[in-house]
């Protein structure tokens, strides 16, 4: 299992739009084929960092999740959202597997 993290550099002054933008994901990621962990928006500190969490099987299952994730219309609805309203300025990706023991 490999987590996924999304680090977002959001508009501050558009944080309830990240809010929304971060709720549509809970029933696409899921039925798309990963188990997410959660969105996580600012609160104190950073007014412009926000992260998304979900953990995925592989690379592989990755690739598969992302093109059901295009194809599904709750996500093609979210992705159109957070073009239209501008509020994510940069998003970065990186895949983590926790360490045990």
């Amino acid at each position: 299992m490999i987590t996924c993290f999304i680090r977002y550099e959001i508009d501050p002054t558009r944080a309830e739009a990240f809010e929304h933008y971060a709720r549509g994901w809970n029933e696409a990621i899921p039925r798309c084929g990963a188990g997410l962990i959660g969105y996580f928006a600012p609160h104190e500190g950073s007014a412009t960092t926000a992260y998304g969490v979900y953990e995925i099987e592989s690379l592989a299952a990755y690739e598969a999740y992302r093109a059901r994730l295009r194809d599904d219309p709750v996500g093609r609805a979210n992705f159109a959202f957070a073009q239209r309203e501008r509020l994510i300025q940069r998003e970065d990706r990186i895949f983590l597997r926790k360490i045990n023991g």
